[in-house]
């Protein structure tokens, strides 16, 4: 059950990996942060509340003001893998993943979603072609990150039944119908529709996609800071 007040304790579940813990706030798709430890994950998950905060904002739901570590209430641990935790991906659908939504749960998610892409979409114009380079000299620049974000969308979408072309970063009419079929598709799924014996269920969707595309979007939002 979705948290509809901003107050009170957050829900997070801690997915284990050998070399990297995630935490995920269980009903806010896309704020899942991960560290060493699972001190290291809880402590990141908190220090972004205020980046999520303007996904929420955007969305038009209420958040917390603050937040602090100790606000953030561990109701599970799931085992994680070194394909996906480890490499640095969120990859472990729960339980309760797979549990319908109600009408009023799907079109919350959705709205979430829908708010990190345009949270993305304000992040990457305002963001110079030429990206800061990490410390080895690292890192996609702004064109190239949009092209993968589109890329990764794309096959996400098929888990979901939605099969649609990559589109091209300067096609925003393709790009607001791949957005559009995957925020029907995960409301469809609402009533229980299955989408197909090896797809995602609508919760992990939303999560895995949402998390994917903050967390370029605040890739490029770090990467624009000037060098010192």
């Amino acid at each position: 059950m979705a948290q509809t007040s901003a107050n009170g304790p957050i829900d997070v579940y801690l997915e284990l990996g050998q070399k990297r813990v995630f935490a995920c706030a269980l009903d806010w798709p896309g704020w899942c942060r991960s560290g060493k430890t699972e001190g290291d994950a809880l402590a990141a998950l908190a220090a972004y509340a205020p980046r999520y905060a303007v996904v929420a904002r955007e969305a038009g739901i209420p958040f917390p003001e603050e937040v602090q570590q100790s606000a953030l209430h561990v109701v599970g641990r799931v085992a994680g893998s070194a394909r996906y935790t480890d490499f640095g991906v969120p990859g472990a659908v729960l339980a309760r993943d797979r549990e319908p939504l109600s009408a009023e749960e799907a079109a919350r998610q959705v709205a979430l979603v829908r708010a990190c892409w345009d949270v993305f979409d304000r992040i990457a114009a305002g963001a110079p072609a030429e990206l800061r380079k990490g410390p080895r000299g690292g890192g996609r620049d702004r064109d190239r990150l949009i092209a993968h974000v589109l890329g990764a969308e794309t096959a996400y979408a098929r888990k979901l039944g939605v099969k649609h072309r990559e589109p091209a970063p300067d096609d925003a009419a393709a790009i607001a119908a791949l957005r559009e079929a995957i925020g029907a598709a995960l409301e469809a799924t609402r009533e229980g529709v299955p989408s197909g014996a090896t797809g995602w269920p609508a919760p992990y969707a939303a999560r895995r996609i949402a998390w994917h595309v903050l967390d370029h979007a605040w890739e490029m939002e770090d990467r624009n800071i000037p060098a010192q």
